[in-house]
């Protein structure tokens, strides 16, 4: 498996322990997310339902980096994210910088990889 690979696995394993949080322990992941308003339940399965979906992906993308349409959603997916939490600080000031920073890392770090290394995974000939 190439480094972009191990990568995506450890972004989703990251991933779904938030999954764990939205279902199980919804005041770890305000702290952990986003500390600067509340959540209830429904907020926290909706938030660990997308972020399956996002981590889905990861996984799958990782074991599969040639396979185009499937690089090109999960490299969006972390645009969208991305784009998310940046607005959750921005505009609706649900979230600490240091939660920001973080999120941003991972999801900054993960599209400019994807970005270098587009060419650089052929897809296979069946």
């Amino acid at each position: 498996m190439k480094g972009l690979g191990w990568w995506l696995m450890l972004v989703g394993s990251l991933r779904l322990a938030s999954v764990w949080f939205g279902f199980v322990d919804i005041w770890a992941l305000r702290r952990a997310v986003f500390s600067q308003t509340t959540m209830t339940e429904i907020h926290g399965r909706t938030f660990g339902v997308w972020t399956l979906l996002t981590c889905t992906l990861c996984f799958l993308c990782a074991f599969n980096l040639d396979n185009k349409p499937l690089y090109l959603a999960t490299f969006l997916s972390f645009i969208y994210a991305l784009a998310h939490f940046l607005t959750e600080y921005f505009i609706y000031h649900t979230m600490a910088i240091q939660n920001v920073a973080t999120v941003g890392f991972f999801a900054g770090t993960s599209i400019v990889w994807m970005l270098v290394q587009w060419n650089a995974h052929k897809p296979k000939l069946q």
